[in-house]
């Protein structure tokens, strides 16, 4: 079989809020979604006055009938309501007695008697997951993916004496995802929403709410359950009519093809591999490193990535041609007894197997996917070394291949593959970067295939194609990060050992430093000698700085009243919070990488890390880094891609706890907006600036000169604290201005890795275009433009250094941000300290600031008042990993480096001891 399913569970909650009015409900029903719209109705204050349930099977009871037999719920297990069509009386007689004034149905494989339907005070409900009256019937979800809806969803309507025809209460809906499987639609949205609506749907019953719209039959269907039968694959198809028909028909029973000795559509180059013929198909497909790509009728491809043999072994794809490998090892008398601790809780789960034989399979044997969990919780605490995922079990089905596989898994021999790595070599450099998302430890395509094109903005041309990330690689990397924190080795370390990984990191980010350079350079446009000592260097120190705090985060005893005659300790942790996102922007990508991710994991966090789409490279090439570091699978994950989406979809995401975002301010306002409504994430943003630069004539005019200029072209004016306004005392503002030109003439404009040049292309075209409009609005409101104002006459994205004065406080140049290299000078009076301070401080932003002056009681008082997270006096630029780095206003809040930034990514938890 060929199957495209991987199965993500998620736990849903709502408020305990009570309603004003309450019913008496019978629920009818099985399955884990039947157990939650139980405990959540009982939650909102409805009375449960009975469960009605199948019966026990194989020994173990249904999880509604669990639930509700814990709570003391009267719990009815009744193997049918009818016989020969007609209800069974005293099935009828017992469930009227109960006394129900709502039937709720929220999975029910029974057929239930309509005078059952009818009997209660305001009839029956019931869960259909499609948007009614399509897909009425058994396979509803199924058949949404196989006829390539774009749209799911699921009804909740009046039952009625047909079969899915009763009037609509309500309906919601969500888009189909190109990836999306039967369980992924129904883990992100069918289930947890159909819960919630489940809640909502009784509660406008109670409070006489409820609608009852009648279903048209314009656009109704009915489909059967599909049988392996009727589930072979027609290859003779376009590959996106395949993909929907092997997504739609899940692990059973199975699309299914013969193959002579999950998926997802692909838009990327295909990949070599070895050919297999494939009955029916076109061309044969091609086992590779990623899956078992086929060939649809137009010539597209999809990737398999699990098959399952007709006797229902299951393996990877990419691992077909080596699937016949099953040499046995011999056990240790040590491991003889761990795999007879392993038959007991085989024994325990398949309760209705006399022995567990080494030939006993575990799914034929009755056990399901809620029993592939137990056992792999029930056999944790028995060796915590060897970390199983729930896909082991598929692949290892009889006890005799789980106990093989485990005990290679113990000795250590069926350690993960290498990581397999495809490079792409740029501008006939023998530069080898990863261009795929980074997710679990390994490099892998966007699930969907999409790539798009990095450019080199030196000449425009485009570097490589990069992994287009979609949402569903979002959630698995953020599934990755949550279990690589929960379970994994990095949430049990000794923060020492964290501290000795993170050490490592940075040595080998120095042995790579020269190749991680000339990566920025070229993705970013960054002069190559900048990129090595700043975006590079600076990144390495980031680093070894945090690495050193990791065993030395520390919390507080407090002195609190006693309870005599008792006595109380009080006591503060610092804990990590868990899966953080960090959205990182274009003008640094490797620092501001390191900024935010060498505190978030020195605190013990893992990540998921959205680098600037225009610049991913020196991120991807980072995580190639990390492997070789030892850093855990799962710790980091880096997800190429769109803001829109990728950085989207980081701030809804119930499972992260902790948004860091270097970017816009309005972008940084939509993030936070996201992050409150989500599940009120902690956020920390560094955000736009306009940065005041204050020149009093009484400073060392070299310096003032030297500095300036750099306040402003440094990283091509790419440089969020960037001076975007200088003040100039009037008295030497001429003189400043003349000398500034001078120096600016001879500036080296060209090739980025050309070590003598100083000033290189902007990030990319559309910024470029961005500083030229600038510079236009500038001239029309009367600005004097003194030098530059337009794109350079070559190749590339260069813009020249631009020189204005006479800009006044009301022009456009004078209030927002230009992020490139245009100086804008503003004079003021002679003495007019105050004037000039009312000046600065007119903004909203509030990042850095800078004064020039020799007189240090001016410059502390000077300091004193400006309104910005950072004040440089007599320098500028200067950052250091020690010192905390964020801004005031609409610039931001929250701190990067020193020993601040760590409590970005901790909480405190408070313990008291009575003793």
């Amino acid at each position: 079989m060929l199957r495209a399913a991987n199965t993500i569970r998620r736990t849903f909650s709502t408020s305990s809020a009570y309603y004003q009015n309450k019913l008496k409900l019978a629920l009818i029903g099985q399955s884990l979604f039947g157990q939650e719209v139980y405990t959540n109705l009982r939650k909102q204050g409805h009375k449960v006055v009975g469960v009605f349930t199948v019966p026990d099977k194989d020994g173990k009871a249904d999880p509604l009938a669990v639930a509700a037999e814990k709570d003391g719920t009267p719990v009815f297990k009744f193997p049918r309501w009818r016989v020969k069509g007609k209800p069974i009386s005293e099935v009828v007689d017992t469930y009227k007695a109960v006394g129900a004034e709502l039937n709720v149905l929220p999975f029910c494989s029974q057929f239930i008697p309509m005078n059952v339907i009818d009997h209660p005070k305001h009839g029956s409900i019931i869960y259909h997951p499609s948007l009614l009256p399509k897909h009425r019937g058994a396979s509803a979800i199924n058949w949404t993916l196989i006829e390539g809806d774009k749209k799911a969803g699921f009804s909740i309507f009046w039952a009625d004496d047909g079969l899915d025809t009763g009037p609509i209460l309500l309906q919601k809906e969500c888009a189909v995802e190109p990836s999306d499987t039967v369980d992924t639609l129904y883990n992100r949205f069918l289930f947890p929403e159909g819960i919630n609506s489940m809640v909502e749907a009784v509660q406008l019953i109670a409070d006489g709410k409820a609608p009852r719209i009648p279903q048209p039959e314009e656009g109704a269907s009915y489909e059967g359950i599909q049988k392996k039968s009727n589930a072979k694959v027609n290859m003779a198809q376009p590959a996106e009519v395949i993909h929907n028909w092997i997504r739609g028909h899940d692990k059973v029973p199975g699309a299914w093809a013969s193959l002579q000795k999950c998926s997802t559509v692909r838009n990327s180059p295909v990949p070599a591999g070895q050919p297999l013929e494939v009955e029916g198909a076109s061309q044969p497909g091609l086992i590779t490193s990623s899956g078992l790509v086929l060939f649809g009728s137009d010539g597209k491809a999809l990737q398999v990535k699990s098959l399952q043999f007709e006797d229902g072994k299951m393996i990877p794809a990419a691992k077909y041609f080596s699937s016949g490998d099953t040499t046995s090892i011999e056990l240790t008398e040590e491991e003889k007894k761990m795999a007879e601790e392993i038959r007991v809780i085989w024994k325990g789960i398949l309760s209705n197997v006399p022995v567990i034989e080494d030939t006993t399979d575990f799914f034929k044997s009755g056990a399901a996917s809620m029993d592939v969990v137990r056992l792999i919780e029930e056999i944790k605490p028995k060796c915590a070394d060897v970390q199983l995922q729930n896909e082991d079990v598929y692949m290892a089905t009889s006890f005799h291949d789980f106990i093989q596989m485990f005990v290679r898994r113990l000795r250590g021999e069926d350690q993960e593959e290498e990581l397999v790595i495809n490079y792409v070599n740029i501008n006939n450099m023998t530069l080898k970067m990863p261009y795929q998302c980074f997710i679990n430890g390994k490099f892998e395509d966007a699930e969907n295939g999409k790539t798009y094109d990095t450019v080199n903005p030196t000449d425009g041309s485009v570097i490589c194609k990069v992994s287009f990330a979609s949402v569903a690689d979002v959630d698995r990397a953020v599934a990755a990060a949550k279990e690589a924190f929960e379970t994994g080795p990095w949430g049990k370390m000794n923060p020492r050992d964290r501290g000795r990984l993170l050490y490592k990191l940075a040595d080998l980010m120095e042995e790579h430093q020269e190749e991680l350079a000339t990566i920025e350079a070229i993705d970013s446009g960054a002069v190559y000698t900048l990129a090595l000592k700043t975006h590079v260097g600076m990144s390495i120190q980031t680093f070894r700085y945090f690495a050193g705090w990791c065993d030395k985060i520390q919390g507080t005893t407090i002195p609190i009243n006693q309870a005599r005659p008792n006595r109380n300790l009080t006591f503060t942790k610092k804990e990590p919070l868990g899966v953080c996102a960090i959205v990182i922007p274009w003008n640094y990508p490797l620092m501001m990488l390191a900024w935010k991710s060498a505190a978030c994991l020195a605190a013990g966090n893992t990540l998921v890390l959205k680098p600037a789409q225009v610049t991913p490279l020196t991120a991807l090439k980072f995580a190639e880094l990390t492997v070789k570091a030892g850093i855990p699978k799962g710790v980091i994950n880096i997800i190429p891609g769109s803001g829109g989406l990728v950085g989207q979809r980081l701030s809804d995401h119930p499972d992260i706890r902790k948004l860091g975002f270097t970017g816009s301010t309005p972008i940084g306002k939509q993030i936070m907006k996201s992050c409150a409504v989500s599940n009120l994430k902690k956020v920390s943003l560094e955000l736009g600036g306009k940065s005041p630069l204050i020149i009093f004539s009484d400073c060392d005019m070299d310096k003032a000169v030297r500095m300036g200029m750099s306040s402003v072209f440094f990283n091509k004016g790419e440089n969020c604290i960037a001076a975007g306004r200088l003040f100039v005392e009037e008295s030497i503002h001429d003189e400043f201005i003349a000398r500034v030109v001078e120096e600016i003439k001879k500036m080296k404009i060209g090739d980025p890795l050309d070590r003598s040049t100083d000033h290189g292309p902007q990030n990319h075209k559309a910024h470029l275009d961005k500083l030229v409009e600038y510079c236009d609005i500038g001239v029309k409101e009367g600005a004097t433009l003194v030098y530059g104002g337009k794109q350079v006459d070559r190749p590339g994205y260069f813009m020249e250094p631009t020189v204005f004065t006479d800009v006044e406080d009301h022009m456009f140049i004078a209030k927002e941000e230009s992020f490139g290299p245009v100086m804008v000078v503003s004079r003021f009076k002679d003495g007019d300290v105050d004037g000039v301070l009312s000046r600065a401080n007119d903004t909203e932003f509030g990042l850095a600031s800078g004064v020039f002056t020799r007189d240090i009681n001016k410059a502390m008082y000077v300091s004193e008042r400006l309104e910005a997270g950072t004040v440089f006096v007599n320098t500028y630029n200067k950052t250091d990993v020690a010192a905390p780095f964020g801004g005031f206003k609409q610039s931001g809040f929250g701190k990067d480096l020193g020993e601040e930034a760590l409590h970005e990514y901790l909480r405190t938890k408070a313990v008291t001891v009575e003793y």
